[in-house]
């Protein structure tokens, strides 16, 4: 047994902040890592990790108190393994958000080795005070943040257009096909109401020129605000040849072909945002009829038989748009449910409303060999536990993988910069993004889950500042972190499913008492006007003694149509700390979905006029 004294880490220029909510007690055991403490300054607020595993055994401050770099917070006995710190690394303090880290598999704690950077003896073709290694969503909006404060900026991007994986083959496309779906799945429900149109005729290549339209609008736009921003664009695959060289091989044409041709680029400070990569499954055969997210929205064409491997967002968002074009589904998913991270009764509306699109949903089943035939590709299952029945090897015209993806931090050579990365590709960071080395920086996918766009661009707001900030003397810049308390998730299927903080299920999970307010949508006027009263609005608030009854926001989650336009006031309800009432006496517009965001918190409160009394 030792008797441990934990203290307060490296908040970066915070000078002090004041404690807002205590999140352990005597008696409680704790594990290395473990939130401690809720503290906020006049700009954020940020939850303080334990540095080690325990018994509490004293707490040494109270609500209210101002804490700052080493200030006493409690005493632990701790025993064995337990006593044992966690990485020297910084960790990042800000993004210790238990709501998000249960749904989400997050970059391993545990600091990789350290390299030794490389001597880079050559001379550079560039030079910057900025280099951004990558140019999706975050690379281009740290470059540009950068640019407005007035640094030199260098981007280095392998494709023909900035917006990466997001804007090119990701996010921005497929929503201009789950549109394209919406309306058709809308328009077929129409009948009901007295308007026919008939049924659809579907011209794939104009649909495919839609797609590729708003990607050129999108891609355009951000190379003209690159233009009018001096930031320098230089095509091709980046590696570090030193700690503050980087040489790209340049590519050329629509896609990435290599030119031959080589330029180095020297920086002051640089962020890497080099994004991930879909994972293939090594037993799937290299066939045309076996496409990752990249080749689905491709559609080359729609298949009649279509298998997804994997239950998770993307999955089941293609799905969506290939199913509505005719295609019937399989999904196979190793774990017991779809779309987890979302809470149960959310996705048993959603798997309800969308059965008929699927032949087959084979759950704790995994997929373990796939054979091209001329038919098609012929796939075999196996049980993930014992006890589940499979189906006999199926042949399908197109197969999905959808099964997560793999960060790319082993592909830009960031050892020869001393940058550690760790086993599985991920780089760890601190509050201001910053990785081992000083001077370099890391956001986006290649930091750690959620792998999000609207996280990235947070990310990289905050880097480029920081990094202004040093290189300009400007301490308010310099002292800019990531302190979000929480990220939303959105599945933009129909209908949508969006979620942001604690889920009810992690609530369970984490003995957390909660008082929940739900909202049916067969209650929402604008919902049963639309047709599509079949959602929920459901909110989560903190009901643990200590909040005396109708404490602050924990969590809440929706799933119905527009959802994910929604999700962002439940997100700075968390943000700002609100509770029932703040929320319920915000006035929202009538009718509008929106409105039983409200409503909901009216629920919880005991307030609501709009739903069946409660039972006494």
């Amino acid at each position: 047994m030792s008797i441990i004294d934990i203290k307060v880490p490296d908040i970066g220029d915070f000078a002090e902040v004041t404690v807002i909510e205590l999140l352990v007690k005597p008696g409680d055991t704790i594990k290395a890592d473990q939130s401690l403490i809720t503290v906020e300054s006049d700009k954020a607020s940020m939850e303080i990790p334990s540095s080690h595993g325990g018994v509490v055994k004293e707490l040494k401050v109270k609500l209210g108190d101002k804490v700052s770099e080493g200030t006493l917070l409690l005493v632990v006995e701790a025993a064995g393994d337990a006593a044992a710190p966690i990485s020297e690394q910084k960790q990042p303090v800000a993004l210790v958000v238990p709501a998000q880290a249960a749904t989400q598999s997050v970059a391993p704690p545990a600091a990789p080795p350290v390299p030794n950077a490389a001597s880079f003896g050559g001379t550079a073709d560039l030079d910057c005070d900025l280099l951004v290694l990558g140019g999706g969503p975050g690379g281009y909006s740290a470059a540009f943040r950068a640019a407005d404060l007035g640094l030199k900026v260098v981007v280095v991007e392998r494709y023909a257009t900035l917006g990466g994986v997001c804007l090119n083959v990701g996010c921005i496309p497929s929503k201009a096909l789950l549109h394209v779906a919406a309306v058709m799945d809308e328009v077929a429900h129409l009948g009901d109401l007295g308007v026919d149109f008939g049924k659809p005729v579907v011209n794939v290549d104009k649909l495919r020129g839609h797609k590729e339209k708003v990607i050129a609008k999108l891609t355009g736009g951000l190379a003209a605000m690159a233009k009018m921003r001096k930031v320098t664009i230089v095509r091709g695959y980046g590696a570090f040849v030193g700690a503050n060289h980087v040489e790209v091989e340049e590519t050329s044409g629509t896609a990435q072909e290599k030119t031959g041709s080589k330029k180095v680029i020297a920086f002051k400070r640089a962020i890497i945002a080099a994004g991930s990569q879909a994972v293939r499954l090594p037993f799937m055969p290299n066939d045309p009829r076996v496409v990752d997210s990249t080749g689905a929205l491709a559609l080359k064409e729609v298949p009649k038989r279509m298998l997804i491997l994997g239950g998770g967002i993307i999955g089941l968002e293609m799905g969506t748009v290939y199913s509505t074009l005719g295609a019937r589904l399989d999904v196979v998913e190793m774990l017991d449910g779809l779309m987890q991270g979302a809470d149960r009764d959310l996705v048993k509306i959603w798997q309800k409303m969308n059965a008929p699109r699927f032949d087959n949903i084979m759950l704790k089943t995994k997929t373990v060999a796939a054979e091209a035939t001329p038919e098609g590709i012929k796939v075999t299952f196996a049980p993930a536990e014992e006890g589940v029945k499979v189906p006999e090897p199926q042949i399908y015209d197109l197969v999905l993988q959808a099964v997560g993806r793999t960060p790319n931090g082993k592909k830009i050579a960031a050892d020869k910069a001393g940058v550690a990365v760790t086993d599985r590709g991920f780089i760890n960071v601190d509050i201001q993004m910053r990785t081992n080395v000083p001077h370099i920086f890391a956001i986006g996918d290649i930091v750690g889950q959620p792998m999000l766009a609207h996280k990235a661009v947070h990310e990289a707001h905050v880097a480029a500042e920081v990094i202004a900030g040093e290189l300009q003397g400007n301490k308010e810049l310099a002292a800019a972190a990531f302190n979000a308390r929480v990220i939303p998730s959105v599945a933009y299927t129909d209908p949508e499913v969006a979620w942001v903080g604690l889920t009810e299920d992690q609530a369970k999970a984490q003995g957390i008492k909660v008082k929940k307010g739900l909202f049916p949508w067969n209650a929402s006027g604008r919902a049963i006007a639309n047709g599509r009263d079949e959602g929920v609005t459901k909110l989560l608030f903190d009901d643990s003694p200590e909040a005396h009854g109708h404490g602050k926001i924990l969590g809440g989650g929706m799933v119905g149509t527009h959802a994910g336009d929604m999700i962002g006031e439940v997100a700075l309800a968390i943000e700002m700390g609100a509770d029932a009432i703040d929320i319920g006496k915000t006035i929202h517009p009538h009718p509008t979905l929106g409105e039983s965001i409200g409503m909901a918190a009216e629920v919880a409160h005991g307030s609501c006029t709009d739903v069946p009394p409660a039972r006494k």
